[in-house]
């Protein structure tokens, strides 16, 4: 009978791995990031793409090399060549490789249109090019992070044992005598559960190179992870991840140790094998049963909501004492043929943009109407939630500052959104173009920020639903013919119910730089969150440049941390952009630094509510406080991240917006 317990125990974590190994076919994005720089971009059908397209075909002809590593430079004149390579994580199987670099592949140019410097992280590769090189050596330009957003018990015990685990594995990765720069370890800690770790860096690092690159990442896990149960930084050429469960493919133990099978028999063997078998096949069977109807039902919710079957559960008043419609039809649907005519059947030449889901294309109607479309990847890793999210937030809300949703189809697997079409595209582009920056005189960029504003009051307070919009950023301000602000992307948006004024989730979505500290830190966000990131806009269309990237040192100083900096030494005005210097109104540009330095300060309940922001921008008496140090008041060379498979908060650099983080 004791053999007979200790081989069910054992099948079953036999079964339990391979359950948990067939779990990991699919491949978990991460980040991409796309430098946002007009310079770096290449023109279609030219000699670059076509050596980009060629590397990007290498790589993946080559995923399946026993080093999980790939590098080559396609090219002859220097302005054309191109330097790509591929990483796959060190204990991944060849498949799982290969599939990984053929995802990224195809998905790298998605995300990254037309940019000659790119790179995808996913969690079992990572696929990089350039038009400089950077081959066998490592930089710090671009760092992601993820973290789980519980914390330890005992946060100093855990991260002085962190510290002395992950610091050994550097030296092992570096010096990994299979030339894989890779290493895995497991260590003990009092009440811990064991600590698991992985370390690796590109192979074409030298190992100096490569234990200098892991050592940066080792010292940034307590600036990013502290007392977090689960963490990892991610540099270009090496990244470094700890968690309290077995993450990696753990080596198998020697053959001898499983000699505690043949006292059993073979029909036994036999016997538990299928059943075991019979129970994993249901076990699958039933997981992608259970995630198909899950598909289906968020379908059937949307069909129902475009057909007016749905029954929205907010049916609070607004200002104007009407009460939701309940059962009414909320928004028309627009047939699948009609759209693919009025876009020329999503043509690149009608392609405006990539937003957090999926491209937008313009689009017109029959009747001459221009529309926008926006297309759900199929490849997105938002889904059917976020579509359905914000046709819910948008489909009742009509004001002149936000963009105006016409109808939506959901038709043959498409999933579409049909808005309004603004002619100039969005805040962004004028604003951080030094091109096209000129076109923004003070007293357009003021009414801006009042429209921005006045949008923003009106979710929060004037709207029937308190939406929070959680993704506030210049690019997700549309500019229309007389270049009017309207707020779009309400994907990420929550709906506040009755007298609700805060919240908290392990789900982090928006764009770091733009987020709440306390969002970013702890999950919490409120109105207040969305006054946060008003003020880094405010801060970002006085100056013109962009909070993430910004950098005037070599200590990586943020635009918020330079503002305040010149404001308390009452040089203000030095923060404004040179465009300006002969449209400005002095008082209303101060006016406006002091608003956007006391919407980031680190205390939410300090930041003003923009229903007084707007008093204060209308008035020219009120008389403001003055702000104090603002949030991350400090140097940074970490920017932002996006997505694994957990409670991860993941964050991102150049305006990559976070996507979708599921629960372990």
């Amino acid at each position: 009978m004791v053999s007979f317990h200790i081989s069910v125990t054992l099948s079953f974590y036999i079964f339990l791995g391979l359950f948990c190994l067939n779990s990991e076919a699919a491949v978990n994005f991460l980040n991409a990031n796309c430098p946002s720089a007009g310079t770096t971009t290449y023109t279609r059908n030219s000699t670059y793409q076509r050596n980009l397209n060629f590397i990007l075909s290498s790589l993946q002809s080559n995923s399946t090399v026993e080093s999980g590593f790939y590098n080559l430079e396609v090219g002859q004149d220097p302005s054309d060549i191109v330097y790509g390579l591929f990483l796959c994580r060190g204990d991944v199987t060849q498949d799982i490789c290969q599939e990984c670099v053929n995802t990224a592949a195809g998905e790298i140019v998605l995300l990254c249109p037309d940019q000659k410097t790119a790179v995808i992280f996913y969690d079992e590769c990572t696929i990089r090019y350039s038009d400089r090189s950077f081959f066998s050596q490592w930089k710090m330009e671009f760092v992601l992070y993820t973290f789980n957003t519980g914390n330890v018990s005992t946060p100093d015990g855990f991260m002085a044992l962190l510290e002395n685990t992950t610091k050994g594995i550097a030296g092992q990765a570096a010096n990994d005598q299979s030339g894989r720069k890779f290493a895995t370890e497991e260590a003990d800690f009092n009440s811990f559960p064991k600590l698991y770790t992985l370390a690796q860096c590109t192979t074409d690092l030298s190992v100096s190179s490569c234990y200098n690159c892991l050592q940066t990442a080792v010292s940034l896990l307590p600036i990013c992870c502290l007392g977090k149960p689960g963490g990892r930084v991610m540099l270009q050429s090496c990244n470094i991840r700890y968690e309290l469960y077995p993450f990696y493919r753990i080596t198998a133990e020697p053959q001898d140790k499983k000699s505690i099978w043949i006292p059993l028999g073979a029909s036994l063997s036999v016997t538990l094998g299928l059943a075991l078998f019979s129970a994993g096949g249901f076990f699958i069977w039933r997981r992608r049963n259970f995630q198909e109807d899950k598909e289906i039902s968020q379908e059937v919710q949307l069909l129902d909501l475009v057909e007016g079957r749905f029954r929205n559960e907010h049916t609070s008043e607004d200002s104007s004492g009407e009460k939701g419609a309940g059962s009414q039809k909320l928004i028309p649907s627009f047939q699948l043929h009609i759209l693919h005519a009025a876009t020329n059947h999503f043509s690149d030449e009608n392609k405006l943009g990539k937003g957090g889901f999926g491209p937008v294309y313009k689009g017109t109607l029959a009747d001459g109407q221009e529309i926008a479309v926006k297309r759900l990847s199929r490849t997105s890793h938002q889904g059917l939630v976020e579509f359905k999210n914000e046709v819910m937030s948008i489909a009742r809300l009509q004001h002149r500052n936000l963009v105006r949703l016409l109808g939506c189809c959901l038709e043959k697997n498409e999933k579409l959104l049909v808005y309004e079409f603004m002619p100039n595209r969005s805040l962004d582009v004028f604003l951080f173009d030094p091109s096209m920056a000129a076109q923004l005189s003070w007293q357009k960029r003021f009414n801006i920020i009042k429209g921005i504003a006045r949008g923003i009051m009106y979710l929060h307070e004037d709207s029937r639903l308190r939406i929070i919009h959680r993704d506030l950023k210049a690019s997700n301000v549309l500019l229309d013919h007389e270049m009017n602000p309207k707020i779009s992307d309400f994907g990420m948006a929550r709906i506040f119910d009755g007298d609700q004024n805060q919240a908290n989730t392990s789900r982090l979505v928006g764009t770091r730089g733009y987020m709440a500290p306390e969002y970013a830190r702890e999950g919490l966000f409120s109105i207040k969150s969305d006054v946060f990131s008003f003020g880094v806009l405010l801060l970002e269309i006085i100056s013109g440049k962009k909070n993430n990237g910004f950098h005037v040192s070599e200590h990586g100083e943020s635009l918020l941390t330079f503002a305040w900096k010149l404001w308390s030494k009452g040089q203000g005005m030095e923060l404004l952009d040179l465009h300006l210097a002969q449209s400005c109104v002095a008082v209303e540009v101060l006016k406006c630094i002091n608003i956007g330095l006391l919407c980031v300060q680190e205390d939410p309940a300090v930041r003003p509510s923009l229903t007084s922001v707007i008093v204060i921008l209308e008035s020219e008496t009120i008389r403001l406080p003055r702000p104090t140090v603002p949030a991350f008041f400090v140097g940074r060379v970490i920017e932002e991240p996006t997505q694994p498979t957990s409670n991860d908060i993941i964050c991102s650099v150049n305006d990559v917006t976070i996507s979708k983080l599921s629960p372990r």
